[in-house]
């Protein structure tokens, strides 16, 4: 499984009814655009989305795919989309994704993150043609401990804030569905995936640096940075994307052998600071500057937090594609393309195309 970026390794999603739980999500819109690129047939499942999160729309979704809007916190709902869609492969997104939003909101966190995966586990365990779920939770579900190495698949689970703690929680609610439900269907494959802090075009959430960088840029401000030195693991979307959907296709190839944790995370290379990645933004665009803007009351945030991605490599054959520059140029440069006239249909084409180019000349 060495080049699983090539187009041809993902050959086994043709055809193949996919659903996508948060398709009206940054991620989600995404990987449907991805999916559609391949030849499945796909299905979406999310809450209409927000005006501030034009993705889906801009990706003109609403009529190249068939989408179901419904809350996962509803069980019936969830149910009702499984007996519709009947997908072979479920790739589950839907959750609430911001850690800022989850101190605001902590019980639509708990509720949307644990109860919601929840309710798809239900499903799942009764879809009688599905083959392969991939559940995505995050990296901020390992118990941070500040340290310089990678976390592994087999490291502590924890969280101080809500949003860690119900990532870690659901991941604690699919191994106990694993193990009492899952494993004893001989022709389903179900794995957990874990990867954060993914840049690219679209995505416009609040308190997100790449964003909060286009929107300054559009309006002609400087850049605000609260806390620049804090480091993450930057990748463009499309890195985890290619590992959620190569673990789809090694869970129909070989359910039991691929199921269980995977991290899909850049290289320790690519671990930078939030300034740095503003000040490429900056020279990305063309023009704008970068400010340090200091909060003195600003909740809890990790400083330091690295994915240890070789099992990923090993077994799956995964590897990163971009680096930390080209991540970010491909990412502002969706944007600043979008804003310039072009069509955001186009430009994501082009830019999975070039993804792919790039995989199968990095691992030929």
């Amino acid at each position: 499984m060495d080049a699983m970026v090539r187009a041809e390794r993902f050959a086994a999603l043709r055809g193949r009814r996919v659903l996508v739980t948060g398709s009206t999500g940054f991620k989600g819109g995404w990987l449907c655009a991805w999916l559609l690129e391949l030849g499945a047939k796909v299905s979406g499942f999310a809450l209409s989305p927000e005006p501030e999160a034009p993705l889906f729309g801009q990706l003109r979704l609403g009529e190249r795919i068939d989408q179901h809007f419904g809350d996962i916190r509803d069980a019936a709902t969830v149910s009702g989309v499984f007996d519709a869609v009947r997908p072979e492969v479920c790739i589950h997104l839907a959750v609430q994704a911001l850690v800022r939003r989850s101190y605001a909101e902590p019980k639509r966190t708990f509720d949307t993150n644990i109860g919601g995966g929840v309710n798809l586990l239900e499903a799942v365990r009764t879809a009688p043609d599905l083959r392969a779920l991939v559940f995505a939770t995050s990296d901020k579900c390992y118990r941070n401990k500040e340290w310089v190495w990678g976390y592994r698949e087999n490291d502590e689970l924890g969280g101080p804030d809500p949003y860690s703690g119900s990532k870690a929680a659901a991941e604690l609610v699919f191994g106990a569905y694993q193990e009492s439900f899952l494993t004893q269907r001989e022709k389903l494959g179900a794995a957990t995936v874990r990867a954060g802090n993914v840049i690219g075009g679209g995505d416009w959430s609040a308190d997100r640096i790449v964003p909060d960088a286009i929107r300054s840029l559009v309006a002609g401000r400087p850049i605000r940075v609260r806390n620049p030195a804090a480091t993450r693991p930057w990748q463009h979307v499309l890195e985890p994307l290619a590992g959620y959907l190569t673990t789809a296709v090694a869970l129909l190839e070989a359910p039991n052998r691929f199921a269980g944790a995977w991290n899909f995370g850049p290289d320790m290379v690519n671990v930078r600071t939030v300034r740095e990645v503003a000040e490429h933004a900056v020279r990305t665009w063309g023009d704008g500057s970068v400010e340090v803007d200091r909060e003195t009351d600003a909740p809890h945030e990790a400083q330091l937090l690295y994915l240890d991605n070789a099992k990923a490599g090993v077994f799956l054959g995964w590897r990163p594609v971009w680096g930390f520059e080209d991540a970010v140029s491909r990412a502002v440069g969706w944007y600043r393309q979008v804003h310039d006239g072009a069509d955001p249909v186009e430009v994501t084409r082009e830019q999975i195309r070039a993804f792919l180019e790039a995989g199968a000349e990095a691992h030929a």
